[in-house]
């Protein structure tokens, strides 16, 4: 297959698919805050518990993006993105027949979660890589605006069915969808031809996994990337994307109302990812990244203001949608100049594992907190504190638009 280039239409339609995939992927992934009273209420689990299998979830998901990294590196991302998709489709429709706690916890907590770790933001960052150079920034933008664009349609959908159909035919209907995806992903995204003709062009080298690992553990850059986002995944799947929807339940908002407050927050979060991939590519990436970090930390200042009042709520869903996941683009971005496209997929790797990780901490903290003192607070201070130390750490970076040298030596 020849190289793809910006001016190449298979190039943003590769863009298209993975927008897509990453839809369903990240609602299949939000659905448990938005369903976790009703498992309360329905089975009986508590919400320590459902916070528990959510943690896992994540904990799975930083022990396979290493390995899917590197696999990507080495073998191109189409069989990674297809079996991530069917993985998926098994873990949603197995959930939609889950009776016991110890079923929910393999459905969701392992062959769901392998399907998040086969395909998320670790393994399209380095994709659009290869095949972009000029609008990097604004393509990863685009396609990992995915992320919440499904939870714009789909989280308050999933809602109307609570109230209708039940939770069960939501998450069949989540497994349909990625049924019906994953044979387009295989037809359509390149293999590993297109990823070795890429590396021979730019004569980006091919070396062994300690080597790799060794520059990446003795690069500061990586450090600083890495550390910032653990505190991403804590202040935004770990916290927000968990416990959100609870949370607005508990200050006395109906669970319509909460899951609409959600998705206008994704639907933001869409345009808030794409600004930064544009911004990405036009300004200093590192200013960039630290402003969003920062940013999101006093966020959460509303968020403890929201108790009775629904125009605070949609506020901070507002806010917190232009600062959530758009930390993407100028991490993937730094990424490849800095520590090059050939180890992306093993760095990507490492950091969705540090930002699982991260995220595992918050889901996991935050539910037993509330079930031990009823509240959110601490929790939501926190997260100001470490969401300001994250946007430090990135200002440590200094920027550099050259690529990084073929040699595996830090830029």
């Amino acid at each position: 297959m020849a190289a793809l280039t910006d001016r190449d239409s298979r190039g943003w339609t590769i863009v298209a698919l993975c927008f897509l995939g990453l839809a369903l992927t990240a609602s299949a992934r939000g659905t448990i805050g938005l369903v976790m009273p009703t498992w309360e209420a329905e089975l009986g689990w508590t919400r320590g518990f459902v916070s528990f299998v959510g943690a896992m979830m994540l904990i799975s998901v930083a022990c396979v993006a290493p390995l899917a990294g590197n696999f990507q590196d080495r073998f191109g991302p189409r069989p990674l993105l297809v079996a991530g998709m069917l993985l998926i489709a098994a873990g949603t429709a197995l959930t939609a027949t889950i009776e016991s706690p110890t079923a929910f916890f393999i459905t969701f907590g392992i062959v769901t979660a392998l399907g998040f770790g086969f395909f998320g933001n670790h393994t399209i960052a380095p994709t659009l890589a290869w095949f972009f150079e000029k609008n990097r920034g604004l393509a990863t933008g685009i396609a990992t605006a995915g992320l919440t664009a499904g939870q714009l349609v789909i989280v308050p959908l999933l809602a109307l069915l609570l109230q209708s159909s039940g939770w069960r035919i939501g998450y069949i209907y989540l497994a349909l969808a990625a049924l019906v995806v994953a044979p387009i992903l295989f037809f359509l995204i390149p293999g590993r031809e297109a990823i070795l003709a890429q590396a021979k062009a730019l004569q980006e080298p091919d070396a062994p996994i300690g080597e790799r690992l060794k520059f990446l553990l003795t690069s500061p850059v990586f450090h600083a990337l890495f550390w910032s986002f653990v505190i991403c995944g804590f202040t935004t799947s770990g916290t927000v994307e968990v416990h959100l929807i609870p949370y607005a339940i508990s200050c006395g908002f109906p669970p319509l109302t909460s899951a609409t407050a959600y998705g206008v927050l994704a639907g933001v979060n869409m345009m808030g990812m794409t600004l930064s991939g544009y911004l990405t590519d036009r300004m200093n990436r590192p200013l960039l990244l630290g402003i969003i970090y920062i940013g999101r930390g006093l966020c959460f200042l509303l968020l403890m203001c929201i108790a009775g009042d629904v125009q605070m709520l949609f506020i901070f869903a507002v806010a917190f949608g232009v600062f959530d996941y758009s930390t993407v683009p100028p991490t993937a971005s730094l990424v490849a100049s800095h520590l090059g496209k050939r180890i992306m997929g093993l760095a990507m790797g490492l950091l969705s594992a540090g930002h699982a990780l991260g995220g595992a901490a918050g889901a996991f903290m935050a539910g037993i907190l509330y079930d031990l003192y009823a509240q959110y607070d601490a929790v939501w201070i926190a997260s100001i504190a470490v969401a300001i130390a994250a946007g430090f750490m990135a200002f440590t970076i200094r920027e550099n638009r050259q690529p990084a040298a073929p040699t595996l030596q830090p830029a």
